[in-house]
């Protein structure tokens, strides 16, 4: 049965398309997952879902009765109860069969002795009891403290008013409320971009439990291999669907572009030989001129130059010294709380260190030290006399919203768009999605995810030695992810990269620190190579 239908479904925001031709179906136990590049259409297509969006045509279908829960990443859960609060209203059915088994209870202590009234009595308990296994009603509080627990919630986020969290905060707390919640399909928009590894790997355990349906958008593919069954993709307006998980979609998409490459090929090929009959009779028609020369041969399209040369043009005239920074004895704690203690390692040309951990264990903290934002309760970060660094966050958020794209990327002052040829850092910037018309767009009118892919160009192309990245595929798609994967691994410098993206990790890293690493002490981070 489907529970949600698109047939032939278009959807234009003022004069530009963004779905044409859409059909979709969504059936019971389906896992979508649903990719795509930033502005392709994929929260459209949720918000068609959840009917905040008319089509322009065709229709949108959702089965009567389906309860449908929704998870942005910009969350809207908010008000004066704590989480606590919120997650424990969930179970309203579940309490008032609670209640009337504990008023059971007292009515038999009450009056032990036989009879017809002790016989109803019994009966109507079985039947909770029943009631109570169909609703796995028996460890309501047990699922609760386990989501809140593995999402990272202390006892002072648990008790304090939501209005008072952060934004990743009501993050988390509206996805503890949605999976409780068990829809019968679930939306989820990046589900994991505030999670650490557990919590994502906690996610993807109750996926397995879950019954319903569910689309995701996201950009992890490790959790995308987890849990989708199929794969819908975004791209030029239209959805392409793949069957199986990320793994099977990168396979089953390579299949497809051959076919289609030899499909464009007979086509240029029969074109071709079109275009020189029309020829042939237009030159035949010119009485006493000849017949002139026929059309040329089929030109053979160029191959476009290999992805991973057109970076490594852009980086040829970086020079980096053999040590950028030495890290000796560094110390940070928060009260009571020790982050870290007695951190000891070199920074080096080539490093690529990915940082993990649970959060708030300190990972960010040791990016705002490194840059001296923040100040070591003991040792110190020696950067070597000449070593630029940049920190893409704090790039993201100085990004001037009046400021074009072209201008924000190309006028930093030691930028390697300076000095490397224009070519090259053009064919970059393509490689990144930036087109002609979006390089001139202004800042202010981009999504979020064209923020963070211009705050990326511009450390990848700043010509600083040392890059300090923290979660950088929260808010990249795939496609922009992948370019910068290639980009980190030829970067000449040395990368430090916070982040709970296992895919990115294993592709990036060659060297990691674990905070919390099992058998380590308190305060005590693991430094190894990948």
């Amino acid at each position: 049965m489907s529970l949600i239908r698109l047939h032939d479904v278009h959807v234009r925001y003022e004069s530009t398309p963004i779905l044409r031709e859409a059909f979709f179906r969504l059936d019971a136990g389906d896992r979508v997952g649903l990719i795509g590049k930033n502005g392709s259409g994929k929260t459209t297509l949720l918000r068609l879902a959840l009917g905040q969006v008319e089509p322009d045509s065709g229709t949108v279908t959702v089965e009567q009765g389906t309860r449908i829960g929704y998870f942005s990443q910009f969350s809207e859960l908010d008000g004066q109860a704590t989480i606590t609060e919120v997650l424990d209203g969930l179970f309203v059915e579940i309490k008032a069969v609670e209640a009337e088994l504990a008023s059971i209870d007292e009515a038999i202590a009450a009056d032990p002795s036989d009879g017809p009234a002790l016989d109803r009595l019994v009966q109507r308990q079985a039947e909770l009891f029943e009631e109570m296994e169909r609703l796995d009603g028996w460890d309501y509080g047990r699922h609760i403290d386990t989501a809140l627990t593995t999402l990272g919630f202390d006892e002072a986020h648990r008790t304090c008013p939501i209005d008072a969290l952060s934004g990743g905060w009501r993050n988390r707390a509206a996805l503890a409320k949605i999976v409780l919640e068990r829809p019968d399909v679930l939306l989820l928009d990046e589900p994991t971009n505030f999670l650490d590894v557990a919590g994502v790997e906690w996610l993807e355990a109750w996926f397995r439990d879950f019954r319903g349906a569910a689309i995701v958008v996201s950009h992890d593919r490790a959790f995308l291999d987890a849990v989708a069954t199929r794969t819908v993709e975004v791209e030029n307006f239209h959805l392409h669907e793949y069957s199986g998980n990320f793994a099977e979609y990168v396979v089953e998409k390579q299949f497809r572009l051959k076919t289609l490459e030899s499909q464009f090929v007979h086509e240029s090929e029969l074109l071709a030989f079109e275009a020189e009959g029309i020829a042939d009779r237009r030159e035949a028609a010119r009485a006493g001129k000849g017949l002139g020369n026929k059309l040329a041969k089929i030109k053979k399209a160029r191959a476009p130059r290999p992805v991973d040369q057109i970076i490594t043009e852009i980086y040829g005239g970086l020079h980096v010294k053999d040590v950028l920074c030495r890290v000796e004895g560094l110390s940070k704690a928060y009260g009571d709380k020790v982050l870290f203690d007695g951190l000891s390692l070199e920074i080096r040309r080539g490093n690529r260190i990915v940082v993990t951990g649970a959060n708030g264990s300190g990972k960010s903290t040791l990016l705002r030290v490194l840059t001296g934002e923040e100040a070591p309760d003991a040792g110190e970060a020696a950067w070597t006399k000449g070593t630029e660094t940049i920190s893409y966050n704090e790039v993201l958020d100085a990004l001037d919203p009046t400021d074009t794209v072209s201008h924000a990327v190309n006028s930093m002052p030691d930028s390697l768009a300076l000095t490397a040829t224009r070519k090259s850092v053009n064919r970059f910037l393509a490689m990144f999605q930036f087109s002609d018309a979006d390089l001139k767009q202004k800042i202010g009118n981009l999504s979020g995810g064209q923020r963070a892919r211009v705050a990326m160009a511009q450390c990848l192309l700043s010509g600083a030695s040392v890059l300090l990245l923290d979660e950088p595929t929260n808010h990249l798609d795939l496609s922009s992810t992948q370019v910068m994967e290639r980009a980190l691994v030829h970067f000449p410098g040395a990368v430090v990269v916070v982040s709970h993206d296992r895919f990115f990790s294993d592709k990036v890293a060659n060297r990691t620190i674990v905070f919390g690493a099992p058998g380590a002490g308190a305060g005590e981070v693991v430094v190894s190579a990948a």
